[in-house]
């Protein structure tokens, strides 16, 4: 099932049509296409691939933990090629057959920069600021979300759904409705915001786990609200009160066996991924035709390519953990009183006209919170999960890891992340050019697939200051635009922005400018012009700043 539109896979007729592509290679003259390993060693002469040395299933226990991290690097920002596995000639970017095996995604249709495959390397969307892999990206690099559902989206005038041109009702579609255009986003302080997610999940369950029948009780997670949970006399679960989750998370069939999940799900800008490792398997699919064993099987070819056990566990692994390492943003913020001022009243107003009931300035992490493990609790099937494989765990406090880092004060790890990981209606319904055409929370082609979307996760603004373009879309080139967009539930705040003198907007703007991105290597979570470290009296500059631990 691909996580992302909730379709089934089936491995059988992916098999039959792998089979099929193979024939039909041996009709040309080329022969017939043996699905192989990539081999695993050093430089061999006439190879041309992006990793020469891959990682066996096993070695992502025994590495240093630095050394794990900087494999995942090198494969983020591999330029992966067919002798690899790159490329999908028999399945869509969702992992599922393609409509028509008689025109596989073979040169010249290998790539579609709408439909995918789209790039050769993560970091070739990833990759700002300071072309750092698993940064942001220019709205050239945008996704189309939801675009891969098609063979190669080329809007011809096709009888045939979800090959080119008309959609799974028959519908023609454009460029505007194929997909959800939607900004590359960067993994900063990914593996805390993850973390996050797991221990407010644990903590909406235990919740759900003391209610019982005839009850009901508030969902609140580190002081976020998330509605409230019922349960009738006969047990069943009644989920109309919960808000600022996706439906996978609220589904049940009723039965007290059957509890909704609950989980907090942070990563795609509409909350449809649990984890970083079920983003990356879905990305390495759909962007590059790189097939995990872990998802599509061992010793499988299901896409036809000629390539077996494209990237292993031990890989998806490094590449996991590179993103969950990656630095945490800071602040900078010049020595020139008139930015200093502005800087504190823009925060001040920036609470006080209610952004931050959203945007919440900061999270705790309690406990070992700050521990990354590797698998997560709640990957969902043909995702590595517990138990399947050893732990692998990383302190993401420690100095060890790109800085700069967070430390912990006593037992919690404060993340100012400025977001609340729920989702939100932030458009004014239909007709707002903001909405996206599509639901990729529904059953493609379903009529509440094809109402669209308004509900996105609270972005993170820790580092916003230089990752635009700005909004889901990337659409906006200001802060301000981005601002004076939100509408729907954040129209209140919108309102109390635009009330604002025109002096205090702009230290509101200010203030948000100084959410940055810091230099690779920089210790200090708050710098000034010079990258100097620097005291702030503001309330996030509470975070110490003293040396973290020295473990990883």
């Amino acid at each position: 099932m691909d996580p992302g539109t909730g379709r089934l896979l089936s491995r059988g007729a992916l098999l039959g049509l792998a089979a099929a592509l193979a024939w039909t290679a041996g009709a040309r003259g080329e022969g017939p296409r043996t699905p192989v390993a990539p081999a695993i060693g050093r430089e061999v002469i006439g190879r041309e691939v992006a990793i020469a040395e891959r990682l066996r299933d096993g070695e992502e226990l025994t590495l240093p933990v630095p050394e794990l991290i900087e494999r995942g690097r090198q494969l983020f920002a591999a330029m992966w090629t067919v002798e690899e596995g790159a490329g999908r000639p028999l399945t869509k970017g969702t992992g599922d057959p393609v409509s028509d095996p008689s025109a596989p995604l073979v040169f010249p249709r290998n790539f579609n920069r709408v439909g995918g495959p789209d790039a050769n390397s993560c970091a070739g969307c990833h990759n700002a600021p300071f072309g750092i892999p698993g940064g942001s990206g220019d709205v050239v690099a945008n996704v189309f979300v939801l675009a891969q559902r098609f063979d190669h989206p080329d809007f011809a005038d096709d009888p045939m759904a979800t090959r080119g041109g008309r959609d799974e009702t028959g519908r023609p579609v454009s460029l505007d409705t194929v997909g959800n255009s939607r900004k590359t986003v960067g993994m900063f302080g990914a593996g805390y915001i993850e973390m996050l997610a797991r221990q407010m999940t644990a903590e909406l369950q235990a919740i759900r786990d003391a209610i019982p029948p005839g009850g009901s009780s508030p969902l609140v997670a580190k002081g976020v609200s998330f509605g409230i949970l019922r349960r009738a006399a006969d047990g069943r679960w009644n989920t109309f009160g919960v808000e600022g989750l996706p439906p996978a998370s609220l589904s049940s069939f009723g039965s007290e066996d059957d509890p909704p999940s609950l989980v907090v799900r942070p990563w795609h800008q509409a909350g449809a991924l649990v984890s970083l490792r079920m983003f990356t398997n879905n990305a390495l699919n759909h962007h590059h035709g790189i097939q995990s064993v872990e998802r599509f099987g061992a010793g499988q070819d299901l896409d036809g390519d000629g390539v077996a056990n494209e990237i292993g566990r031990a890989e998806v692994t490094a590449l996991t953990l590179y993103q969950a390492a990656m630095a945490v943003p800071g602040r900078v913020i010049p020595r020139v009183p008139e930015i200093e001022q502005a800087n504190l009243m823009g925060e001040r107003k920036f609470a006080e006209i209610g952004c931050a009931g959203c945007h919440v300035p900061r999270l705790p992490l309690t406990g070992a919170g700050h521990v990354y493990v590797e698998p997560g609790p709640y990957n969902p099937k043909w995702n590595l999960r517990r138990g399947e494989a050893p732990p692998v765990a990383v302190d993401l406090n420690s100095h060890l890891l790109p800085l700069p880092r967070l430390a912990a004060e006593g037992d919690v790890t404060w993340v100012p992340a400025y977001t609340d990981l729920k989702l939100h209606d932030i458009t004014s319904g239909a007709g707002d050019p903001n909405r996206e055409p599509l639901d990729m929370q529904q059953p493609p082609g379903s009529k509440a697939f094809l109402e669209g979307n308004g509900r996105f996760l609270t972005r993170r603004l820790w580092g916003i200051g230089n990752q635009g373009p700005y909004f889901h879309h990337g659409k906006f080139t200001t802060l301000r635009e981005a601002v004076l967009a939100h509408a729907g539930e954040a129209e209140p705040a919108t309102a109390a922005f635009r009330a604002l003198p025109a002096h205090e907007q702009d230290c509101v703007i200010e203030f948000l400018k100084s959410l940055r991105v810091l230099p690779p290597g920089t210790r200090a979570l708050v710098v000034d012009e010079a990258g100097r470290a620097r005291p702030w009296p503001a309330a996030q500059a509470r975070i110490r700043q003293g040396r973290p631990s020295g473990g990883i």
